[in-house]
């Protein structure tokens, strides 16, 4: 008989768990100013990596198309961003920041700088390196494995 699965020792579970720490706080306070994580990360793509183009935006948080063009409706809504049509193309959209959008990105990027630290200041620059780097090799290489059973 083999081993009953202990849960709690699992590595995804460890990962699972830290994930939902790292994310609850700091999802708490873009709620405060109206945000959430996706609404952040739209705005990220927006603003500093400038980009415009809805698919472009879709690739960079790493949602589909549908998601994006309902988080840019409701957004639009909400005054975060405007909207144009291409000029040589009327199907392309082109999105921008208002400047209300301007002030929760920053807002929100302290929240997230302030969250890091905070996790971040738990272990040494060392250990830092060490797990980014472990994560990223947990990410790549590899197909998803319950293809495989």
């Amino acid at each position: 008989m083999t081993e009953p699965y202990d849960l709690h020792a699992s590595l995804g579970y460890q990962i699972s768990v830290t994930a939902r720490q790292l994310e609850r706080g700091f999802e708490n306070r873009l709620k405060e100013i109206g945000l959430t994580r996706i609404t952040w990360c739209i705005l990220l793509a927006a603003g500093p990596q400038r980009l415009s183009q809805p698919s472009d935006i879709a690739d960079f948080v790493g949602i589909d198309r549908t998601a994006t063009s309902r988080a840019l409706r409701q957004m639009e809504a909400g005054g975060l961003i405007e909207r144009q049509g291409g000029d040589k193309d009327k199907r392309t959209t082109r999105v921008g920041l208002t400047a209300e959008a301007e002030k929760r990105l920053d807002l929100a990027s302290q929240f997230a700088a302030s969250n890091a630290a905070h996790f971040e200041d738990k272990l040494t620059a060392g250990e830092s390196t060490q797990l980014r780097a472990l994560l990223s090799k947990l990410r790549t290489g590899e197909d998803d494995p319950l293809q495989r059973l």
